[in-house]
């Protein structure tokens, strides 16, 4: 677990992770809004108050007791050079004990998408996840037809694990998920199978 009440920042080349705060709230809701059609395939249905301060204010104060309580670890991606809000990583499910491990989910705003921001934002989590948090295993799930998803996984070292049957709600629908996974000190090569 991290220290209570420190705040999390993790840099990258031109990129600050950090956990969102109120002085978010205009900017993720009109890049959640200007991103819905792009978005919404691959996300649990939105709530019908989904993008209203108030969902947002909870949003804050979730993230805020996640991190102190070390739970989880939600950021938000914002862009050094202009303070552009991008998207968001969120590791959660932070298991304890045998497990070490955690669970990644992520979104881009689709004028952001297909630039590289989310290989190097999701890369430099799983390092802190790796080396600040003490944390062994890192899973991630995805859509089987989501390729930008799946390249971005296997592009920050995650491998493919299986199949999760009707593993989330996703526009309604029970839908199944590939499951990908990150060991820390990873030695896993081809399985010849025979």
């Amino acid at each position: 677990m991290w220290p209570l009440g420190r705040k999390v920042t993790i840099e990258t080349e031109r990129l600050t992770l950090r956990l969102p705060q109120q002085a978010d709230a205009y900017a993720w809701t009109e890049l959640r809004r200007a991103s819905a059609a792009f978005l919404q395939p691959w996300e649990p249905t939105w709530a019908t108050d989904h993008l209203s301060r108030r969902a947002f204010t909870n949003r804050v104060y979730w993230a805020a007791r996640a991190s102190r309580t070390g739970t989880a670890l939600p950021v938000f991606l914002i862009r050094r050079e202009d303070q552009q809000l991008l998207g968001a990583i969120t590791l959660d499910n932070i298991r304890r004990g045998p497990a070490q491990a955690g669970t990644l989910g992520y979104w881009i705003g689709q004028p952001f998408a297909r630039q590289g921001f989310m290989r190097e934002a999701l890369s430099a989590l799983v390092h802190h996840a790796f080396t600040r948090l003490d944390l062994s295993r890192l899973e991630a799930a995805c859509l089987p037809e989501n390729v930008a998803s799946r390249g971005v996984l296997e592009k920050c070292g995650f491998k493919y694990e299986g199949v999760a049957q009707s593993y989330l709600q996703i526009n309604g629908r029970w839908r199944n998920h590939v499951l990908y996974a990150n060991l820390r000190g990873d030695r896993r090569g081809r399985t010849e199978v025979g």
